[in-house]
């Protein structure tokens, strides 16, 4: 695995966790996924879950800088470590 995979996946678990205390953007991506809390703790160290979790973050900018600021990222950070993780390059046009 390279440096950079390893460290798009430590960001999709840092992003797990920070969803986690998020109680109300932790029910909306619970609820929009169909997965349960058992489900989130379950797959945290996924990387085809951590794609899922930075999936949803990027949905919304607000999340994104909300997320990023928090962690004193760049705002295109989320992006470029999801294109490493699976599925990440794939493009979704919707």
């Amino acid at each position: 695995m390279t440096q950079e995979r390893e460290s798009a996946e430590l960001l999709g678990l840092r992003a797990a966790a920070w969803l986690a205390g998020q109680d109300d953007l932790l029910s909306v991506f619970l609820g929009s996924t169909g997965a349960s809390i058992d489900d989130f703790r379950t797959n945290l160290e996924s990387p085809e879950f951590q794609g899922a979790v930075l999936d949803f973050l990027l949905m919304n900018d607000e999340w994104v800088t909300s997320f990023c600021n928090a962690e004193s990222l760049p705002y295109d950070r989320l992006m470029r470590a999801r294109a490493l993780l699976p599925g990440g390059d794939q493009v979704h046009w919707t």
